[in-house]
């Protein structure tokens, strides 16, 4: 399979041997695909194209801009099927996830098109008459992991277009091909030069994100990485947002019921594989149902069946990509030196990079497997007896994207919720996410606001029209 680029409206990348990136299914450890390997040309002609478009697209009405977002989410609907299954090849979930994630996808569009950019209106009155309005910044830069390689696009791309702005995405080289075929499948009816794509082996970033005609950024992967997009944005005053890492902790209470509660977390820590930024990542459980909970957490890691997302019945699919993968082991080394593993590890004697769910005991806060975001299947569960001191170690962490609380004393557990240093806390539950609700992250996770009409926000800038009668 040879997936093209789209610029300026037209496909673009010859299947030529050496200009052309390798695309790995992570089952396999084999190429399923090729896209074109983008130099600094294409950068420049995408976002020429998108600085081309914008005047237009600006002017568009609302509604036609939210009736091409809804066409969208008809093209995702219409190929789910398939589109989940270049997903599940090139990033590695199982099947029902990919399904779950065009569906999530077409609904987070749906929401996004009923959505319009308001302004208000200040003073009205015989001396002045004074608005705010809302108007789209330009050309919009969007940069993307590969754990949801269309979800999280579109993500940006449809508030950007709602608002008004113009598009340039660069997908995660690992995982590019899914969204390039949606584009080019929006391609007869999104405007030229609305929507572009470059394929890159993660050497074009700087390029972008620097470029003078790109307006805004919006990044989500790693700090470090989010970090270095700041650097290269700040020469051009460029708006940003960034969702970047986690270490999203999780706080259970004595009172709780154990397997009820177990089974709660143990879907929202491994998920996709534990690869979700806002992941259970560290649990820490009071210690007089430790060893009962440790227990529970362990059966459902044994019950997980590790195997090709296209296989029937996986419920856990490999690790996305080779370095993420030597990352997640040297993390389980750790882990066995540090505490104590209780089930899980490497899967070997086959292909693909498979790590069957590992839940680990008897550490602390100070080891690796705690400090550090594992973004892989592996749970780490920290014993705690001070209510009081809880608190501060989930705050300890640099990260601040998400975290939970788990009580049946609900009004205790809001309390100690409302104290935790994260964009989102939920209380008695985890990922519940919506394109409703906004999602930011203090300290190290992130600046700005992604989803909800907080989100639209971002992708404008405002304007006073300030009249003296």
């Amino acid at each position: 399979m040879f997936q093209k680029m789209l610029i300026g409206g037209k496909l673009v990348g010859k299947d030529e041997k050496g200009k052309r990136i390798k695309v790995i299914n992570p089952a396999t450890e084999k190429t399923y695909a090729h896209v074109p390997k983008g130099k600094v040309k294409h950068i420049n002609k995408a976002v020429a194209a998108a600085k081309k478009a914008f005047p237009k697209w600006a002017a568009t009405s609302q509604a036609k801009r939210q009736e091409v977002v809804s066409k969208i989410a008809d093209v995702i609907s219409n190929n789910a099927e398939m589109l989940a299954r270049i997903m599940v090849k090139e990033q590695g979930k199982p099947m029902p996830e990919a399904l779950g994630e065009m569906a999530w996808t077409e609904g987070y569009l749906r929401h996004y098109a009923t959505l319009s950019v308001e302004g208000r209106t200040i003073q009205d009155d015989e001396t002045f008459k004074i608005e705010m309005r809302r108007v789209p910044l330009g050309v919009v830069a969007g940069i993307c992991p590969w754990n949801f390689p269309v979800l999280v696009p579109f993500w940006k791309i449809g508030p950007a277009l709602i608002a008004g702005n113009t598009v340039v995405m660069k997908p995660s080289p690992t995982t590019p091909v899914t969204l390039m075929k949606i584009l080019e499948l929006c391609n007869d009816f999104v405007p030229a030069g609305v929507l572009n794509i470059v394929s890159d082996e993660n050497d074009l970033g700087e390029v972008l994100t620097s470029h003078p005609d790109v307006a805004k950024v919006s990044f989500t992967g790693s700090t470090e990485t989010g970090r270095k997009i700041m650097a290269s944005a700040a020469g051009t005053n460029k708006r940003l947002t960034l969702e970047m890492g986690g270490n999203d902790p999780a706080i259970v209470m004595a009172d709780v019921d154990v397997k009820e509660t177990a089974a709660k977390i143990y879907a929202g820590a491994f998920m996709n594989a534990g690869q979700v930024c806002m992941a259970i990542k560290r649990v820490y459980v009071h210690e007089k149902i430790y060893d009962e909970m440790c227990d529970e957490l362990t059966k459902l890691a044994e019950a997980a069946v590790v195997g090709d997302g296209l296989q029937q019945g996986s419920t856990i699919g490999p690790i996305q990509n080779k370095a993420q993968y030597e990352k997640v082991k040297a993390l389980i080394k750790s882990a066995d030196t540090d505490g104590k593993i209780l089930c899980g590890g490497v899967v070997k004697g086959k292909k693909g990079y498979f790590i069957k769910p590992v839940i680990v005991r008897d550490v602390k806060d100070g080891d690796d497997i705690v400090d550090k975001e594992q973004f892989g299947p592996i749970l780490p569960i920290i014993k705690f007896k001070d209510v009081k001191k809880v608190g501060l170690l989930a705050n300890a962490s640099d990260y601040g994207l998400g975290a939970s609380v788990w009580s049946a004393d609900e009004k205790a557990a809001t309390k100690l919720a409302a104290t935790i240093e994260s964009g989102t806390v939920w209380v008695n539950q985890s990922t519940n996410i919506g394109p409703h609700i906004p999602m930011a992250g203090f300290k190290a996770s992130g600046i700005g606001v992604e989803q909800s009409a907080e989100g639209l926000e971002e992708y404008t800038q405002i304007q006073v029209l300030n009249i003296a009668h």
